[in-house]
């Protein structure tokens, strides 16, 4: 694996122990005397949750759930629709509820992994506590600031500076192990089942703080597209995780050493001349992992976008060689506003934990009941055989989502609250796209009839070609109609084209058209584009040229709708959802923008239509 995927696989999860481990133990403590069992029981629950989580769960198991090499939660609702058939509503609610949660991470991650880190110069001078909160923000913004021009050779320092932190991690770690070599025993799983059963409510408190260790997981299974398989593996267990498990360790034998260190046991296990660049380095790292969630929800738009799950939105490429680097505007603004407000209304990190876990353990949760529809359907086990796998997994991702709802007043209402405005949303938008492809294919005419209709009574004809864009192949396209009702004329060629998504990540381009020629005049074109790609409608038409398309951008007017919704008196939705459908559909990004058809060559028709 290249160094510079150290950074955008392994940024989140590896930042957890600037506060996982700490929140563990204040809880069970519950901020007084350290006990021995309980930091070792607490040291045992995290070694085993990264064994059975990350480990088993993602790296062994979902990482062998690929679509064409591409991972993540919405490839896992790919593969389930591809099964099921895309009528599953289930599938269908579970990839909202995913997507949403993901958001819900992306916002939190950034706020928490900086706070955590830039609190560490409380300990080089308590009067620098009111600098901590400012200092953050600005980060922050910078990081989302620069989204913009590109993050390709910003990535290119990634590699190194994560290889310089888990190198470290490992480093302080080990250096404290023999504190109090005591913390050994965690190995034995015994000792966190024995803390759980021991301890009652504050053991579910604190398992909730557990949890945290894990975050990040996911990132490991939606990267996979960009590094594979087992170079993923090969660097999760053979650098990353004993450097993780290393640190914990140290963390813990430090705190039974020294139990006044409790305050921040991952500083305090710098020595007093690398505080400084610990904290530095620290800083580096949580801005490379915030990165990571940054591209990630770009990515994870993207998805959405082309599955159906959401508006369209403007992509901007910032690199003219790797089709994978994009900036979305929206989403990015989006993002920086949430955790500026969450740094702004929490100001601790440890304050800010309460809400971390339950978005994290919910998506693992959703990936585990996605997981066990894939096992089941797409690898074909038996149904008993697929559930024996998954449901010890989606246990222990219930457990945590269960011990994260006790801090819903302390903060967990922010990541559920955020998800379920998310999913209103996003089921608002594929539910008002059923109604509205529904009615409009009930008053549209059918195509191969106004073709007949048009080559027995030709109208005038103008030179040229016109492409008509529709999403349904099979009725006139309203731009069409429009052209022939005002306009009085029909060109020499013409062209219907409808775009769809694949429920695969990449089409091929000798499988990218579709080309049915309907008379002497009119053809129809089916463009296919997967889910991790932006349409490219130019593109597209030109590859049709070896199916018998004559194709010139030059004498090519590419004819759009600008549909104006309204209510209907009868709504398909209640009312209020129908004006939420209307409103989502005002933002999406341009037609033209979005399939990158030449501005000058488009023509844009008007139409009025009642939900």
């Amino acid at each position: 694996m290249a160094l510079g995927s150290l950074g955008v696989v392994f940024g989140d999860i590896g930042t957890s122990p600037l506060y996982a481990f700490r929140e563990a133990v204040v809880a069970a403590s519950g901020h007084g005397a350290v006990d021995r069992a309980a930091v070792i029981g607490i040291l045992s629950l995290i070694l085993w949750s990264l064994i059975l989580v990350v480990t088993v769960k993602y790296v062994v198991i979902l990482l062998r759930a690929d679509n064409h090499g591409e991972g993540g939660t919405l490839t896992l609702v790919a593969l389930a629709q591809r099964a099921l058939g895309r009528g599953g509503n289930t599938v269908i609610l579970l990839g909202i509820a995913g997507a949403a949660l993901f958001y819900g991470d992306s916002i939190i991650t950034p706020a928490i992994s900086v706070l955590s880190a830039v609190e560490g110069l409380e300990l080089i001078a308590p009067a620098l506590e009111p600098v901590v909160v400012p200092v953050t923000l600005v980060i922050l913004t910078a990081l989302f600031a620069v989204q913009s021009s590109g993050t390709g050779r910003v990535a290119a320092f990634f590699g190194p500076i994560m290889a310089v932190w888990f190198a470290t991690l490992a480093a302080t770690g080990l250096s404290h192990i023999t504190d109090d070599p005591a913390v050994f025993a965690a190995l034995n799983p015994l000792e966190g089942v024995a803390f759980l059963f021991a301890h009652g409510k504050v053991a579910l408190i604190t398992l909730g703080a557990v949890c945290l260790a894990v975050t990040g997981a996911e990132a490991l299974y939606a990267d996979l597209g960009h590094f594979g398989r087992k170079p993923i593996r090969l660097a999760w267990i053979g650098f990353v995780f004993p450097a993780l498990v290393l640190n914990y360790f140290g963390q813990g034998a430090l705190v039974l050493a020294h139990p006044e260190a409790i305050e921040n046991p991952f500083y305090r296990m710098a020595p007093e001349w690398g505080l400084a660049p610990m904290i530095v380095l620290a800083t580096l790292a949580t801005v490379i992992a915030s990165q990571a969630v940054i591209t990630g929800a770009f990515s994870l738009t993207r998805q959405a976008v082309q599955l159906g799950l959401m508006p369209r939105l403007a992509v901007l490429h910032t690199s003219e060689s790797h089709a994978g680097q994009f900036y979305m505007p929206r989403v990015n603004w989006f993002l920086l506003a949430g955790v500026v407000t969450l740094v702004l209304l929490f100001q601790r990190s440890s304050d800010l934990a309460a809400a971390y876990g339950i978005a994290v353990t919910s998506s693992m949760a959703v990936d585990a009941m996605l997981a066990f529809i894939v096992i089941w359907k797409v690898w074909g086990w038996h149904r008993a055989a697929a559930a024996a796998l998954i449901v010890p997994f989606l246990f222990i991702d219930l457990s945590f989502v269960v011990a994260n709802t006790l801090k819903f007043v302390q903060g967990g209402y922010v990541p559920v609250a955020l998800g379920l405005f998310l999913a209103l949303l996003m089921w608002t938008w594929v539910k008002g796209s059923r109604i509205l492809f529904d009615k409009t294919r009930k008053s549209h005419v059918a195509l191969t009839g106004l073709v007949s209709s048009l080559e027995r009574r030709p109208p005038p004809r103008v030179p040229g070609t016109a492409v008509f864009l529709t999403t349904d192949a099979e009725t006139a396209p309203s731009a069409l109609l429009h052209n022939l009702k005002h306009n009085k004329v029909l060109h020499e060629k013409n062209v219907i084209v409808t775009v769809a998504s694949a429920d695969e990540p990449r089409v091929p381009d000798d499988q990218r058209a579709v080309v049915e020629c309907l008379s002497p005049s009119f053809m129809r074109v089916r463009l296919t584009f997967g889910y991790m790609e932006s349409p490219n409608v130019p593109r597209g038409l030109a590859l049709a040229r070896k199916l018998g398309l004559s194709f010139d951008i030059m004498s090519t007017s590419f004819f759009l709708s600008r549909r104006s919704l309204r209510p209907a008196a009868e709504p398909g939705m209640p009312l209020w959802q129908d004006h939420m459908f209307i409103l989502l559909s005002k933002t999406a990004s341009d037609a033209t923008d979005f399939f990158q058809i030449p501005a000058g060559r488009v023509v844009e028709v008007g139409t009025q239509i009642t939900l």
